[in-house]
């Protein structure tokens, strides 16, 4: 079973910059899409960015798009997430995970990410 350790949240003002990092174990992960998600209080969890397994291929959420960079190293089974030009609305608990992976699965514990205005 694939287990996930997310890292690298904290509080941070609006403009500013954050690179968030997911450790998982387990030998299908250089073969997965990977993705970032994440949940702000009150609403439902959102997907913000996923990577293929060759890492050339990427696409993101619009509400982070040109903001964002995923990226994977599978040689070190982690994927990671550079957030740049943060927004208060950008706050919450940030997650990675397969891509098809669903609210019935396993989540690690997540990183909080919080921007202040």
């Amino acid at each position: 079973q694939v287990q996930l350790v997310e890292s690298g949240g904290g509080l941070v003002q609006a403009g500013g910059s954050l690179r968030l990092s997911c450790a998982a174990s387990g030998s299908i992960f250089s073969i997965s899409v990977m993705g970032w998600y994440r949940q702000a209080p009150g609403r439902q969890r959102e997907w913000v960015a996923r990577i293929f397994p060759g890492g050339g291929n990427t696409a993101y959420a619009n509400s982070v798009k040109g903001r964002f960079t995923i990226s994977r190293d599978n040689a070190k089974n982690t994927v990671s997430l550079q957030m740049d030009s943060l927004k208060p609305e950008d706050t919450g608990v940030y997650y990675c995970n397969k891509f098809s992976a669903t609210m019935k699965d396993y989540w690690g514990q997540g990183t909080q990410v919080t921007v202040s205005s």
